[in-house]
């Protein structure tokens, strides 16, 4: 497989030129805009199944690597040089640029194969919603705490085992 980078063709994210990433030649690593990192610049490498970042924050090295099917889909946003996919994420700081172009035709097509390779929904901005939290629409929340679980029940048990001034009974064969 080919590898693409900054410097064999691809234009790197924030850059004044479209960016095109090519679906078909995955893996591919590109720098892209981050405006946390150190420099504004993180390093990604993007797979069929998963998504590392690297970048510096403060001087601290980090790479994140993510599975893709943690994202949302991939989603259209307007930027001021046209339009813009995404791989959107729940948290915006680990979306990652796709393509940016000012060509419709060009746009649908892209956006089609890159939900297509990712197997992840088309999204748009005004489809694109907050999630919930998880621990709200949680479904084992209402259950008992699991270091109660250890604990016997008290209370009616003890008084039905106590049997005074009563004869007992044994049945035998």
């Amino acid at each position: 497989m080919r590898r693409q980078t900054a410097t064999g063709g691809i234009n790197p994210a924030g850059s004044s030129r479209a960016l095109r990433l090519d679906p078909l030649s995955l893996p591919v690593s590109f720098h892209a805009h981050d405006a946390r990192a150190d420099g504004f610049v993180r390093q990604v490498e993007l797979h069929r199944e998963r998504v590392v970042l690297h970048r510096a924050v403060r001087g601290m090295q980090m790479s994140v690597k993510l599975r893709v099917r943690d994202y949302l889909g991939i989603g259209l946003r307007s930027v001021k040089d046209g339009e813009m996919l995404v791989l959107a994420h729940r948290d915006p700081s680990l979306s990652i640029p796709l393509c940016i172009t000012t060509d419709t035709d060009e746009l649908a097509a892209a956006w089609q194969l890159w939900s297509d390779i990712f197997a992840l929904p088309m999204l748009d901005d005004s489809s694109r919603e907050p999630a919930q939290r998880r621990r709200r629409r949680n479904v084992i929340r209402t259950r008992r705490p699991k270091f109660l679980l250890r604990r016997r029940a008290g209370g009616l048990l003890d008084a039905a085992k106590n049997f005074s001034g009563e004869r007992e009974i044994i049945a035998r064969n």
